[in-house]
């Protein structure tokens, strides 16, 4: 594909002369108005260039969530508190009590709680169902479903979602499709195959430093706007607005993602090569022999690579920790949750990111407690790196 989603974050900004290269940071809750009647008016729509309330909007993060739709290529966007609070927000303006959601059967854990356990308390139903499936999902559809919900790239067993197949379905059907994007940003647009909303945890590699938590919901403008209304929208009556100075952090981050994200997938790509000739069980989608290799070739963006994470199944949860605590004393990187940042990071899904899932379930989709996630840093010397973990994996008798 000739889009380049890194040409779009830029010079969606017009300053004047001696006008700052960083936009100031809005540093209040609350705005001044020169006549009632404006005040009064923005509670009912949205007036393009005034603020009401912070909760509602305010400079800062709108900079922010202007970025973010040129980068994803929707008509809007909005930031929030964490990349839950974006998911939950989202699926509540699009559900209600008896509503029902179709959901993936491989996502994040944090996500499979919300639609598994919190939902149903307020009538929302989920089917997780195979979305590689079409049959299968098709025949899950029922009058009550209101869209499809699904990772771009699957945490954590990277599988790549069909999205042009998927939102054919949902047009056939009337309903929404909603993408989380957080494992592939600039890699993958699903704007562009047919996805309605995506979201974000913009912790992850969109802010890329691991120093804060944050969200955002892309979609098209009527969306967003019903999202903030004063009377009825989930972000704003449920509130997680996120500070203003971590949206001008995160603004400043955002302009070195494209280049970030080609490092990530380089780096992964070379670990995931090495590791699978060692005789390794890898799953990464850029290797030919990943079920969702060709699928990428067809919707992500070129010069992007294939993504920053990989998986390898160490065959059981002991060896995997064994495996886990030799990359830490051996300086690969360091044992914790999230991803994106520019050291490399490593957890076992099934006991930590993916707990929230039944042993049973896990097991049906074929999370095994082996499995390393490993989210590939930033590393200069690649080679060193990988030397140093396939050390690891010997040392733990694996290879």
């Amino acid at each position: 594909m000739s889009f380049d989603p890194a040409s779009e974050i830029q010079d969606y900004l017009v300053f004047g002369e001696y006008g700052e290269v960083n936009p100031s940071i809005n540093d209040s809750s609350t705005y001044t108005f020169l006549n009632p009647g404006t005040m009064a008016e923005l509670f009912e729509h949205e007036i393009e260039g005034c603020f009401l309330y912070s909760r509602h909007w305010n400079p800062s993060n709108k900079y922010l969530a202007t970025a973010l739709a040129r980068m994803e290529q929707t008509e809007s966007a909005q930031v929030t508190a964490s990349g839950m609070s974006a998911i939950a927000c989202s699926l509540l303006q699009l559900c209600s009590s008896g509503d029902e959601i179709i959901a993936s059967r491989t996502v994040y854990g944090g996500t499979y709680a919300l639609l598994k356990n919190l939902l149903p308390r307020f009538g929302i139903q989920t089917r997780f169902v195979n979305l590689a499936e079409l049959e299968q999902v098709e025949a899950a559809i029922t009058d009550r479903t209101r869209l499809i919900y699904t990772e771009s790239i699957s945490n954590p067993l990277l599988e790549v979602a069909d999205l042009p197949a998927l939102s054919g379905l949902t047009r056939a059907h009337g309903l929404k499709l909603m993408v989380d994007n957080t494992f592939s940003p600039m890699v993958i647009t699903p704007a562009l195959h047919g996805a309605d909303i995506v979201v974000h945890s913009l912790t992850k590699f969109i802010n890329g430093t691991s120093d804060c938590v944050a969200g955002a919901i892309c979609a098209d403008k009527a969306f967003i706007n019903a999202l903030s209304d004063v009377n009825s929208g989930p972000s704003m009556l449920l509130g997680p607005v996120l500070d203003s100075f971590r949206s001008a952090s995160l603004l400043k981050n955002l302009h070195s993602l494209h280049i970030r994200m080609q490092r990530h997938s380089r780096n992964a790509l070379f670990l995931a090569e090495g590791l699978s000739e060692a005789g390794l069980p890898v799953f990464y989608p850029g290797l030919p022999a990943h079920n969702g290799y060709a699928l990428m070739q067809q919707i992500s963006n070129a010069g992007y690579g294939y993504g920053g994470m990989l998986v390898v199944d160490a065959g059981t949860a002991e060896q995997a920790n064994a495996v886990m605590a030799r990359m830490q004393a051996a300086e690969v990187g360091y044992l914790a949750v999230s991803l994106g940042f520019y050291k490399t990071l490593f957890s076992a899904p099934g006991h930590s990111t993916s707990s929230e899932i039944p042993p049973d379930e896990r097991a049906q989709m074929g999370l095994s407690d082996g499995m390393i996630r490993i989210s590939v840093g930033l590393d200069e010397d690649i080679e060193r790196t990988l030397t140093r973990m396939k050390g690891c994996f010997a040392d733990s008798g694996l290879i």
